[in-house]
């Protein structure tokens, strides 16, 4: 949730004596200080942003220096998310040890405080790493999710990314329609919550899960639905990768003078970004 910070601005009357400062409107002293704390959340929230949007190294700079404020006021909570959070962008770079080192520190740091439901948090973003890499069962994944969710009741985003996480461990048991349900469970808390870089993601592996079902009609319009969430928020990124999952989806379903168009769409978008890599590979696709 975004926060509004309204300054008050107040006007200090410089007294002629070492080290002394008057003010007309000085508060009293206000005891516990959060600004610290408030600047972490502020950085922190940005960052996850800026890596739902693709952007990771700018979300390392600022997820690491969210970290860094977390340790200097010693907040256990705070400490612990940041290390979660820092530990997905590790991952989707493709540093996965450092990843489980990060996702590790949290659990560690969850269970030392006394804190059950930051370290079921941490558990879950483990396990779906694990599923991720191949070194854990989807049936496992799914039992143990399952479980971990009783521990998880107020904070909705981690509910949500655990919906989202057994919905990818029933696609790959073959339970496409347990998979859309549980995604779906993942796409309203998003929705509600106006989270759309995320919701379009979550309509993303709706589309996957559908066309991995057959059904590449809904597929498509999953996509459309991930396109106009991200057009929303301008998430090239997304919109590139939706472009992507388009033209696939298409070329799928034998539409191939559609697939090219998509594939091309997804270029424009990489190399507008400045990704050429990605954006030859779209036009390679689109041969």
């Amino acid at each position: 949730m975004r926060k509004v910070i309204y300054l008050r601005i107040t006007i200090c009357v410089l007294v002629l004596f070492p080290f002394v400062v008057s003010c007309s409107s000085a508060p009293k002293n206000p005891g516990d200080v959060y600004s610290q704390r408030s600047q972490a959340e502020r950085m922190l929230e940005t960052g996850n942003r800026e890596a739902d949007r693709g952007n990771y190294e700018t979300a390392l700079l600022l997820i690491n220096d969210s970290k860094r404020l977390a340790i200097l006021v010693d907040d256990p909570g705070l400490r612990v998310r940041t290390s979660l959070s820092l530990g997905n962008v590790l991952f989707n770079i493709g540093l996965r040890e450092e990843a489980f080192t990060e996702w590790d520190t949290a659990l560690g740091e969850a269970e030392s405080r006394g804190t059950p439901e930051l370290a079921a948090v941490s558990r879950v973003h483990i396990i779906r790493g694990r599923l991720l890499s191949g070194g854990m069962d989807a049936q496992s994944v799914m039992n143990q999710v399952s479980n971990e969710m009783k521990t998880i009741s107020s904070d909705q985003l981690y509910i949500a990314f655990s919906w989202l996480v057994i919905g990818l461990s029933q696609r790959e048991l073959g339970l496409y329609r347990e998979a859309e349900v549980s995604v779906r469970r993942s796409l309203d808390i998003h929705e509600k919550g106006l989270n759309l870089e995320q919701a379009a993601y979550d309509w993303f592996l709706i589309a996957s899960i559908r066309s991995l079902s057959g059904s590449y009609d809904s597929a498509i319009q999953a996509l459309q639905s991930a396109i106009a969430l991200d057009r929303r928020v301008e998430n090239s990124w997304g919109l590139a990768s939706d472009w992507r999952g388009l033209g696939d989806v298409y070329k799928k379903a034998g539409r191939d003078a559609e697939s090219r168009e998509a594939y091309l769409r997804a270029a424009s978008i990489f190399r507008a970004m400045g990704n050429d890599a990605e954006a030859r590979a779209m036009e390679t696709r689109a041969e």
